[in-house]
């Protein structure tokens, strides 16, 4: 089966009544997915879409985005996931820098978001949909269009990077991409056919797309949607809904560990799958709710995840072994291999064809930049082990070079997380004059406390070289809809700064 079609397809015949995906007030079987797909394949048709055309989905977590990202993927069109959250400019170069033809949006975000689209809709076909109602009356109304006679290699999905050091870059992947991601992803979870998902993330990220949907689409689960995260809800949807696993990214658990300090049992969930998971969260999560991250390496480029924990090579506090169609290594400047326990930077290449991304999109530079010496390099740091299990150790641009020391700011978040007053903590370099640059570490507390105490707490617990000489505490981190760290922001933040070394 080499496209989303295929599988679909494959999924409603073998499983028609089993129920693919569940929100609040929407439940679809396998077989009304994959029919109410075909028949968005056929509407797309009728608004004049190709195969190839890049066509913009701006809609919230619910079940008329899956239909209309599988119906694109039956057209063989390319889905230009937007992020729901951005806005102004960065919305508008989404647009413009994709080429799309076409934007599928839901009424509610076109709305709030129009002095922000207006200006680069211009001979755009806009689809506006309310909702599940009005879209699915619209598609029944439509004929089943025939299954999309593709391949794997065509290209179906553009998402963008954060864009947190620079312009969002477009990755362009193809049906193999996504279809390896959850076969691998089911193998490595021993996902089966009784599983219920739970997807709180974002849709239009990774993540989910690649970690639930499709290992749901492989074995034939089902998706349970929530609009957003939620911690006061979590436990309580899970149970509702009888969710098995989620997807996570590593500051949703970290929310969960610091506002649900009771253990709970009381719930069906047994494991989760995502990336940034604290070792002291990580820990908690097992010993308090019962749960077993499941910690992996990956980024939109190289096929949403390389390397993982599965139910059969598990080491804590690792990102585990290389999926079996990539190879995974961490070299030097020079791009040479590094021995088990140095670090250096994560490069990826593939060993099967269509896995890893097939561009950055209208951006040869770096797709070439990023592709030197026939690896793609990630840009992150991280080491091995002597048994092939990788240590994610934070991104290479975000390393803080203290004196000619290098300083991972993911390191020392991690070591601040532990201090009972701190709620939530990121790191960010300082320019300094003598040594080139120092250390800031920026604080969201539970209840106040003294600055000096940071570095009392840190003090035998990371080197002495990466005790932070700057403390700030703000009521929030900021992020972006992907819970990336917003550092430059912070960079920029000079309000109530401490200096812990005054006139040094």
């Amino acid at each position: 089966m080499t496209t989303l079609t295929d599988k679909l397809i494959h999924q409603a015949r073998v499983r028609p009544g089993a129920v693919a995906v569940v929100s609040d007030d929407i439940s679809l079987t396998w077989d009304q997915m994959c029919d109410l797909s075909l028949r968005a394949s056929t509407l797309l048709r009728g608004k004049g879409l190709r195969k190839g055309d890049h066509v913009a989905l701006l809609c919230g977590n619910r079940p008329a985005f899956l239909v209309a990202w599988f119906g694109l993927a039956n057209l063989g069109a390319v889905t230009v996931s937007l992020n729901t959250g951005i806005v102004g400019e960065g919305l508008r170069y989404s647009l413009r820098q994709s080429e799309a033809k076409a934007v599928l949006v839901e009424r509610a975000l076109l709305e709030a978001k129009w002095a922000d689209l207006e200006p680069a809709l211009e001979g755009l076909t806009v689809i506006a949909f309310d909702g599940e109602h009005d879209l699915f009356a619209a598609l029944r109304a439509e004929e089943p269009d025939a299954p999309f006679d593709g391949d794997g290699a065509d290209p179906m999905s553009l998402i963008y990077t954060s864009g947190t050091t620079g312009l969002p870059k477009g990755v362009l992947n193809c049906h193999e991409a996504f279809l390896a991601s959850g076969r691998l992803m089911a193998q490595a979870l021993d996902i089966v056919e009784s599983d219920r998902i739970m997807v709180f993330l974002p849709l239009f990220h990774t993540n989910p797309q690649m970690y639930a949907v499709m290992s749901a689409l492989e074995v034939g689960c089902t998706l349970v949607l929530r609009p957003k995260f939620s911690v006061s809800q979590f436990f309580e949807d899970a149970k509702r809904f009888g969710c098995t696993l989620f997807t996570y990214v590593g500051t949703v658990l970290a929310m969960l560990m610091a506002r649900r300090s009771e253990p709970n049992f009381d719930h069906s969930l047994t494991r989760c799958v995502g990336g940034g998971c604290p070792q002291e969260v990580w820990r908690a999560m097992q010993e308090r709710f019962g749960i077993t991250p499941y910690e992996l390496y990956g980024m939109t480029e190289i096929g949403g995840w390389v390397t993982g924990n599965t139910t059969a090579a598990y080491r804590f506090g690792s990102c585990g072994r290389a999926r079996p169609d990539v190879e995974v290594q961490v070299v030097d400047g020079a791009d040479r291999p590094l021995p088990p326990g140095v670090a250096g930077e994560i490069v990826v290449r593939p060993k099967a064809p269509n896995v890893l991304l097939l561009g950055y999109w209208a951006n040869e530079k770096a797709t070439w930049e990023a592709a030197r010496n026939f690896w793609f390099h990630t840009g992150d740091a991280g080491m091995m082990d002597q048994d092939g299990f990788l240590f994610f150790q934070g991104r290479l641009k975000e390393i803080i070079r203290r004196g000619g020391e290098n300083i991972s700011p993911f390191e020392l978040e991690t070591a601040l997380l532990h201090h009972p007053d701190i709620e939530d903590a990121a790191v960010v370099a300082v320019p300094d004059a003598i040594f080139g640059e120092e250390i800031k570490a920026v604080i969201v507390a539970r209840q106040p406390f003294a600055a000096v105490d940071v570095r009392r707490f840190l003090k035998g617990r990371v080197a002495d070289f990466m005790l932070p000489r700057y403390v700030q505490f703000v009521p929030a981190i900021p992020r972006t809809e992907t819970q990336k760290i917003q550092r430059r922001a912070l960079q920029e933040n000079t309000h109530a700064i401490i200096d812990l070394e005054p006139g040094g």
